[in-house]
């Protein structure tokens, strides 16, 4: 049996993931460096980059506080064809001609606000007790269900005519993959930028990650972020915490 996790060091690292790897990569390539218990607080695709929230140590109690926040993206659509995955990883679809800019501003308007739309099913929702990403690899075909998402803001960077590139801010669990599929075509990059107020300009890749003290990343928070986890858990977690932080060991 492995000897048990360390609760220290305490913190948040901020990271500026790559594209490749996937997101538990990067936190089993934290946890090497620290030996200290290592979480996150959301996920990306292999394909996508940018910033992930780690929790080392004791502050993988707070989990719950980080988990909610809304997110920043940028990507890159391709408007001409749909792929099985949503993204540049997946089987093609269907080919089509990319939809007039005109077109284009009215289908993002019906996505801008609160919105339904499937989940992909190249995700890690369950479906029957089983990921719905292992079902897809073994070609069994599912009805995937609906979530309910709040696009705050969906605008228009670039057009060139076969593809968009997007802005986006939305709320927490919402999937770039399915706009995009609702456009018509597929995201060919992903980019996260923020995570609540934490924003991937002060991340660094995995092997330079900085710990920000819990109690600082804690104060960024709002209040109904901080009730989602007890008073004495946060108190048990801050009295390990380092309020000096630094680099990962």
């Amino acid at each position: 049996m492995p000897p048990p996790r360390s609760l220290r060091p305490v913190g948040v690292a901020l990271v500026d993931k790559p594209a490749g790897p996937s997101s538990f990569a990067i936190v089993a390539a934290l946890r090497r460096r620290t030996r200290a218990r290592t979480g996150h607080a959301g996920t990306l695709d292999p394909f996508a980059t940018g910033l992930l929230l780690l929790l080392s140590g004791a502050a993988t109690r707070l989990a719950p506080c980080f988990v909610g926040l809304d997110k920043r993206y940028v990507t890159d659509v391709d408007l001409t064809s749909t792929t099985s995955t949503g993204d540049p990883e997946g089987a093609q679809l269907e080919q089509h001609a990319a939809p007039a800019e005109r077109e284009l501003e009215a289908a993002l308007e019906r996505l801008r606000g609160e919105v339904e739309l499937p989940i992909p099913a190249a995700s890690a929702v369950k479906i029957g007790g089983e990921r719905a990403y292992k079902l897809a690899r073994r070609g069994v075909v599912v009805e995937m269900p609906v979530r309910r998402s709040l696009v705050h803001s969906l605008d228009v960077i670039t057009y060139t005519g076969e593809s968009v590139r997007l802005a986006l801010h939305v709320s927490s669990g919402t999937y770039v993959r399915s706009i995009a599929h609702a456009l018509g075509g597929h995201c060919t990059t992903l980019r996260r930028t923020t995570v609540g107020p934490f924003d991937v300009e002060d991340s660094a890749d995995v092997a330079h990650a900085v710990f920000l003290p819990a109690s600082e990343a804690l104060d960024r928070l709002p209040a109904e972020a901080l009730e989602r986890v007890p008073d004495a858990v946060r108190a048990g977690v801050l009295a390990l915490d380092d309020p000096s932080g630094g680099a990962a060991a």
